[in-house]
């Protein structure tokens, strides 16, 4: 997943960057809502962690405005503000959840995931697609019994294509899947990812459709 992180706390927001990295997904991190605005019409992201208390305003209208125009990106609320009027006023808004500092980083990572999983269509974080089983909360994947090790990158494609099957994927989407790891994307980079998992996963894992993209194989 790429995940756009709304926190102007230096300190707490290279700690949630550092967990989400960890975590083997991508995240760009704003601290400011007008860098946000900016960061939401230039990229593409599964899922938002938005602060209250920014340095330019509330989180809460941001959220309302981001809703009104119907943007139904997930969105998770992270705050100091504690009350229970503070957590219905967040998920009236339209917010998914709503965690309250400070909190254990494996917990966000576990909200995240939980959130993830209702968008995707896939409450169960066990699937199985043919000889694999997939932990989509442990990150985790198993062909045959065996397990099977994937790099972040290789796991943010696949991801992808499980959150969406059978649907084609263009080559422009799979690499905005990578832009927030850092590393400078190549005209080839999908290509070679693609193969990579191909030869992890089964030849049969991902099928391509020549000038249009890439779609998850049949189980």
């Amino acid at each position: 997943m790429r995940i756009l992180l709304i926190e102007d706390d230096a300190v707490l927001g290279a700690a949630i960057r550092d967990q989400i990295a960890g975590d083997g997904q991508s995240v760009d991190w704003v601290q400011r809502l007008d860098a946000a605005q900016d960061a939401m019409a230039g990229a593409s992201h599964d899922l938002v962690l938005l602060d209250l208390m920014l340095p330019d305003g509330r989180g809460i209208p941001f959220l309302k405005a981001l809703r009104m125009r119907g943007d139904v990106t997930p969105v998770i609320i992270l705050t100091a503000l504690d009350q229970v009027s503070d957590r219905i006023e967040g998920l009236n808004a339209g917010a998914d959840d709503y965690l309250v500092k400070p909190f254990d980083l494996a917990e966000l990572s576990a909200r995240i995931g939980s959130v993830a999983r209702r968008y995707t269509g896939n409450p169960n974080p066990i699937i199985t697609h043919g000889m694999l089983d997939i932990d989509l909360a442990a990150r985790s994947i198993h062909c045959a019994g065996k397990p099977v090790a994937l790099t972040a990158r290789e796991w943010a494609l696949f991801e992808a294509f499980l959150a969406r099957p059978g649907q084609l994927l263009s080559k422009a989407q799979l690499e905005d899947k990578l832009y927030a790891f850092g590393a400078e994307i190549e005209s080839n980079t999908i290509e070679v990812h693609v193969s990579r998992l191909r030869k992890k996963l089964g030849a049969g894992i991902i099928e391509t459709e020549r000038g249009m993209g890439y779609r998850l194989g049949a189980p």
